[in-house]
């Protein structure tokens, strides 16, 4: 048993001031006043700063050099949890883009045997390939296909954590929606040229979020909401935002938090091999991507990622678009965990929850991280 003392605490909701959080293996055990804090266990003293529940990136294609779709591996995988987690992302969604039947496949049983352990692998995203071409972005159009019944058997059963798939509500049949969402499927709305009437079809039949809100979809329009109308008029869907400031304007970002409950939006990075120290160039299936002025883009100029890490969408939400501390802080991990149904052992610094914590500076930088209580520290020193 641990208790973590001399930090801020943000427990989810509120800040608390001279309190330990008392750790107990995995596993928060108490969240105590600091003169009620057991003495009689290893005490460490923090030495300031803020503890908060750790990041949950739900959209991360790469990092420190690694990429998904190159050649999925357990080993990439872990690369690019761990990468992350030095940015504070205790839980990721490794994130594969459209590719062939065969790399999904490879991708899948990646993460199934990362998880066995990476408690930081939380699944897997699988961000097409059932897009509408016309708003296909960085997607190699060559493998935009139609799904197929063997597309949902091996989705549905792929058994490697949550399982979330972006898809285009234009190309995709409800009934199709409702089959994968009924079998637990996250599906998220993205990439896709569809009405407002066609993305509440989707939700209707079981969609749960929207895919990097403003990026590769339908515009607001007056007499046509489009995916960005639909995606803010829903009360329940939940929705990715990339803050960097490249892919989306800071004022449109602040008329969509304006629009919409700020317990839907979750913070991700679409974080690409350069994201978390990486090298400023890639192959993205043949292509070079190239970190330009900050921006990931391909030869023709399409925004291709991006080099985002969650602390840096922190540290954007608040300093450039004005969301208060603990609005952005819940965008980076409880709503995330709300998504992927694991609000009941992770966002929150709670008796019960998951250890999963980082450590930040005044300035909102990463000192440490702890997944299901082991420190990075003391990973590094095995």
């Amino acid at each position: 048993m641990t208790a973590l003392v001399g930090a801020r605490i943000f427990d989810g909701e509120r800040f608390l001031d001279d309190h330990a959080v008392i750790v107990e293996g995995a596993r928060i055990a108490r969240v105590a006043p600091y003169a009620q804090r057991p003495r009689e266990r290893l005490e460490v003293d923090l030495g300031g700063g803020l503890l908060a529940p750790g990041f949950i990136d739900v959209q991360v294609n790469g990092g420190g050099g690694a990429l998904m779709n190159d050649a999925p591996s357990a080993e990439v995988v872990a690369r690019i949890a761990e990468s992350h987690r030095r940015y504070g992302s205790v839980g990721v969604m490794p994130t594969l883009v459209t590719d062939s039947p065969e790399k999904m496949r490879t991708a899948i049983a990646a993460v199934r045997e990362a998880r066995r352990r990476l408690p930081s692998v939380l699944g897997i995203h699988l961000e097409g390939p059932f897009l509408d071409p016309s708003r296909k972005g960085a997607h190699d159009a060559s493998y935009i296909r139609e799904i197929e019944p063997a597309d949902i058997e091996m989705i549905a059963s792929a058994d490697c954590g949550a399982v979330m798939l972006t898809l285009a509500p234009n190309r995709v049949r409800a009934d199709v929606i409702r089959a994968l969402a009924a079998r637990g499927v996250l599906v998220s709305l993205g990439h896709s040229e569809a009405t407002y009437e066609e993305a509440q079809a989707g939700l209707a039949a079981g969609a749960r979020a929207f895919t990097h809100l403003f990026n590769a979809m339908s515009a607001l329009q007056g007499r046509k909401p489009g995916m960005v109308g639909a995606a803010l008029d829903s009360r329940e869907a939940f929705v990715g935002v990339i803050a960097d400031g490249r892919h989306v304007h800071p004022a449109s970002l602040r008329v969509a938090f304006a629009a919409k409950p700020h317990d839907r939006f979750m913070l991700i990075t679409d974080a690409m091999p350069p994201a978390a120290d990486g090298p400023d160039s890639f192959l993205l299936q043949g292509r070079r991507v190239a970190r330009i002025d900050g921006c990931l883009r391909l030869e023709d100029g399409t925004i291709a990622g991006s080099v985002l890490t969650m602390d840096e969408a922190l540290r954007f939400s608040v300093r450039s678009i004005g969301l208060t501390l603990a609005e952005a802080l819940t965008m980076a991990s409880r709503t995330p965990a709300a998504f992927l149904r694991r609000d009941r052992d992770l966002g929150r610094i709670a008796p019960g929850y998951l250890a999963s914590l980082v450590h930040l500076d005044d300035e909102l930088r990463v000192k440490e991280t702890w997944v299901e209580g082991e420190p990075t520290l003391a990973k590094a020193a095995a």
